[in-house]
């Protein structure tokens, strides 16, 4: 980690300091960080399977992931769909400050450490900071943008190459911000999560992490990913990192303003 992204992460933002790094954060001025920083107003921590939030249920804050993972989910009858992974830096559900009610839930992934930032408190930043405001906005197209590719890949791709994207989208994400890994991505996914955010049953999840490790492209144990070659996983996933705005065609420039 170099000097700059010592400055900017979180050796001096240790609350928020992943916030959009790799992507917009660059863009932001040191006044402009320090405020966003400020904006948490108290930090908790959850155990595996803790519910944040209930589909249906009016919040008057939004959560920032400070460590661990998060899923969206969605139920329906006996079943669950996860619809979507948040990494630290990740703003969960800022569009819970317009909708105040969620069409889903939002739960802990494993331990997790968020903060909480009041309404009321986004008020004043839409009002008084329209460039952190647009930052936030930015935040929850980041979101839409990964949902829209989890789509597509659900409709494009079998199963053994879903679950190699999954992985191949984390490990690009914690590179973003600062915490690239090298052999093992290591989650606390259980072979259920694993089904449940590639949309086949836990039967079949179990045959695509099998197939991955017969094609010497991947090993998956307790959730932790190892591969000696992350290009090769990449291919074979047909993982194009553009959607997730980082390095690309799609960078966001420096006149983003």
């Amino acid at each position: 980690m170099n000097g700059t992204t010592e400055l900017l992460g979180t050796a001096s933002f240790p609350l928020t300091g992943n916030f959009l790094a790799g992507r917009l954060r660059h863009n932001l001025s040191l006044d402009d960080l320090q405020y966003i920083e400020g904006l948490v107003e108290s930090v908790e921590e959850h155990d595996d399977g803790a519910r944040l939030l209930s589909r249906g249920i009016k919040t008057d804050r939004s959560t920032i992931l400070i460590e661990g993972y998060i899923f969206r989910t969605i139920e329906s009858g006996n079943k669950r769909f996860i619809t979507g992974v948040h990494v630290p830096g990740d703003f969960v559900d800022l569009h819970g400050f317009a909708l105040k009610r969620l069409d889903h839930n939002i739960d802990a992934a494993g331990k997790v450490k968020v903060g909480s930032v009041s309404h009321e408190t986004l008020r004043a930043v839409m009002r008084d900071r329209p460039g952190v405001a647009r930052a936030m906005w930015f935040a929850t197209l980041l979101d839409a943008a990964i949902h829209r590719k989890w789509i597509q890949t659900l409709e494009q791709l079998d199963a053994p190459r879903r679950i190699a994207h999954l992985y191949a989208e984390l490990h690009t994400r914690l590179e973003l911000v600062g915490r690239g890994v090298t052999r093992a991505l290591r989650t606390p996914f259980t072979q259920f999560d694993m089904a449940d955010m590639c949309g086949v049953s836990a039967i079949h999840a179990n045959r695509a992490v099998g197939k991955l490790r017969e094609l010497g492209i991947a090993e998956i144990r307790r959730g932790d990913l190892y591969t000696r070659d992350w290009a090769a996983l990449k291919r074979y996933a047909q993982f194009d990192p553009d959607y997730l705005y980082g390095d690309g065609p799609l960078k966001v420039k420096e006149d983003w303003d």
